[in-house]
């Protein structure tokens, strides 16, 4: 996921590919995986996720059959939820997590024969867990039948007047963290991996998409999925609506409405390239396909790297493929994420961090060294801001999330603190040898997830034993386990970040602003030019740079979200350009890293400010996901 902003010789990766051939269930129309008892006896002991009820030891979810129908007209998701369960403990009863707008209608095990469940109490958090007896059940399956309600966190139902067409209703999903609770009955833990299937019904003028290797349209209106590797729960995912789809590379393709999809075809074109870079440096890629989908404005995130089918948002779709970083992010997640995952969400940097490391090695080995140490230093320069912010209990890699949100570890800590620890490996071993381990990583970890403390005794393992000499030129705990930047951290440098700064500090000592080459500069550089402008800019020297660069006019997000928080933190009321494009940029876009610095700078803008940013809020509210209404709800203090 992507939540901020933002050659090598190949490794051959036969204990990966082995590892897919043990570890892949192949699946047909009708089947289940056949996973056994046994299996799971011989597997590593599980860590402990305090963000689920389940208790996989005892009853383990395997494999996932969904049968459901989409209801626009009442924004509900109904039908079934078949779990092929295995069973360490046969008498003890399986514990799935159920969150808030998931209703169980009925439970049925082997033969439909009515089971007995009990849902406990709700947790605000957790939701609650449903526990259904299995002591004298002959068999490992069971059935869940239920529907959804509009309070369902990870789908988001919206009206054709929030699309890109105007014409008909779309549906999606996103469920990372914990929020696939809200739409599946399941063990709803990084830790428990799942091969699934579906069927799913909707309008037949609508198109449905998920995150699976398969697809199949048996009917018309009823699509059937297959997805016969393991995954994450939370990397379930749905989207139905008017979508149309173009191949980039023989792998590779984008799905998104026919308004749209031609611009995402031409922005995303390197994708193929993309994923050849990054199998020449990690081993072979596992999925089969990689396509992206790109979702209405409402979607909360940059983009989701549901397996097989990245979710993104038409926020970077700004013409010049100059945002593309984001889409190699989410296919970097394909071995960072999705292949080896996080076992618990206090171990999100092993998501996050790897995978920021790895955009950076694709951006690098296909736009040049420049570029990626461009937007490493941002990255790294939004880092200290957020430590500057962030309380040190917060600051450390491996997180203590007890009683808390998923959702607050993922900072820039997990994604650019994590990031800087691997490239000063690199620094200290030569990148050769930490390319070589790092695939070795990949490989020897595919399709488990893993804990901090399983990535470091393998580190110790293959380099720093390996070497003393070398090891002693990093402290692992300090990095892992402390708060804070460690002095070693590597930043790269940039030639041309130096002259954006001779611009800068000439604009702000009123030298001529057509003098700055902002036109030609990167995003990157432009980014660099904007987030130095210092609080306390006379309005007047910004609206001369708007007037030059129109700014307030820019179709890059990126550009137009930094300058829009410039000019409400220059002071109000804004000139009426501003304010217009600031409403409409707000009403239009869900992504939560636009929306939260924006709507704080309107509300520290004193009572004038607090008083446009709940307007806006009141009218925009309705179309954000509930991951952005979430955040915005407290740091504006809003109650329904």
């Amino acid at each position: 996921m992507s939540a901020r902003q933002s050659l090598p010789l190949p490794v051959p990766s036969r204990v990966g590919l082995a590892l897919v051939g043990l570890l892949t269930v192949a699946l047909s129309p009708g089947c289940r995986s056949t996973a056994t008892r046994q299996q799971v006896a011989t597997t590593a002991p599980m860590a402990h996720d305090q963000h689920s009820h389940a208790r996989p030891t005892e009853v383990q979810v395997r494999h996932v059959t969904l049968d459901l129908t989409a209801d626009f007209g009442q924004e509900t998701l109904r039908g079934s939820a078949s779990l092929q369960l295995v069973r360490s403990d046969l008498g003890a009863a399986v514990v799935l997590d159920v969150g808030d707008g998931l209703v169980v209608d009925a439970v049925s095990g082997p033969d439909d024969q009515p089971l007995p469940f009990a849902l406990g109490a709700a947790d605000p958090l957790l939701g609650a867990p449903l526990s259904i007896p299995l002591a004298g059940v002959d068999g490992d399956t069971i059935t869940v039948h239920y529907h959804t309600t509009p309070a369902s966190k990870a789908v988001q139902w919206l009206d054709p007047e929030q699309t890109a067409g105007g014409v008909h209703p779309f549906l999606y999903t996103q469920g990372q963290a914990i929020l696939t609770r809200t739409w599946i009955p399941l063990q709803d833990s990084p830790g428990v991996r799942v091969t699934y299937d579906a069927t799913i019904h909707a309008p037949t003028e609508l198109t449905a998409l998920m995150s699976a290797a398969k697809r199949e349209v048996t009917a018309p209106g009823t699509t059937r999925f297959v997805m016969d590797r393991p995954i994450a729960p939370y990397l379930i995912a749905l989207a139905i609506g008017d979508l149309s789809e173009r191949e980039i590379s023989p792998r590779c393709a984008v799905w998104a409405e026919p308004k749209t999809v031609e611009r995402a075809r031409a922005e995303f074109r390197d994708v193929g390239d993309m994923l050849a870079t990054c199998e020449q440096l990690y081993g072979t890629y596992t999925w089969g396909r990689y396509d992206i989908l790109v979702l209405p404005p409402a979607f909360p995130f940059g983009g989701m790297e549901n397996p097989c089918l990245t979710f993104a948002t038409p926020t970077i779709l700004a013409g010049d493929r100059s945002l593309v970083a984001l889409i190699a992010h989410e296919l970097a997640h394909s071995w960072s994420g999705n292949l080896v995952t996080n076992a618990t969400w206090a171990d999100f940097w092993l998501n996050e961090g790897f995978t920021v490391y790895v955009e950076g090695r694709i951006v690098e080995a296909l736009y040049g060294k420049e570029r990626a140490a461009q937007e490493t230093i941002n990255s790294l320069s939004g880092l200290r801001d957020e430590i500057a912010e962030l309380p040190e209990s917060d600051q450390i890699l491996h997180l203590d999330l007890t009683g808390r949100d998923p959702d607050d570890g993922m900072t820039a800590i997990a994604y650019d603190k994590g990031a800087a620890f691997l490239r000063r490996l690199e620094q200290i071993f030569g990148r050769e040898r930490f390319d070589a381990f790092l695939a070795k990583w990949f490989a020897e970890h595919a399709f488990q997830s893993v804990t901090t403390a399983e990535f470091l005794t393998f580190l110790d393992r293959e380099l720093l034993a390996a070497d003393p000499q070398r090891a002693a030129r990093i402290d692992v705990h300090r990095w892992v386990k402390e708060p804070g930047l460690p002095e070693d951290c590597p930043v790269p440098e940039s030639r041309q970040f130096d002259a954006v700064d001779a611009a800068r500090n000439l604009f702000l000592s009123g030298g001529d602003v057509g003098a700055i080459p902002f036109d030609a500069w990167t995003t990157a550089e432009a980014l660099r030019f904007l987030g130095e402008i210092p609080v306390g800019t006379a309005a007047e020297r910004l609206d001369a740079l708007d007037a030059r660069f129109h700014l307030t006019d820019s179709g890059n997000s990126e550009i137009l979200a930094a300058w829009l928080e410039i000019r409400i933190r220059a002071g109000l009321p804004l000139p009426e350009a501003v304010a217009g494009r600031l409403e409409s940029f707000l009403t239009r876009v869900g992504r939560r890293k636009f929306l939260t610095p924006l709507y704080r700078a309107l509300n520290e803008a004193g009572p004038e400010g607090e008083a446009e940013a709940r307007r806006i809020y009141a009218i925009a509210r309705p179309r954000y996901h509930a991951v952005s209404r979430g955040t915005l709800d407290t740091l504006l203090d809003w109650t329904e």
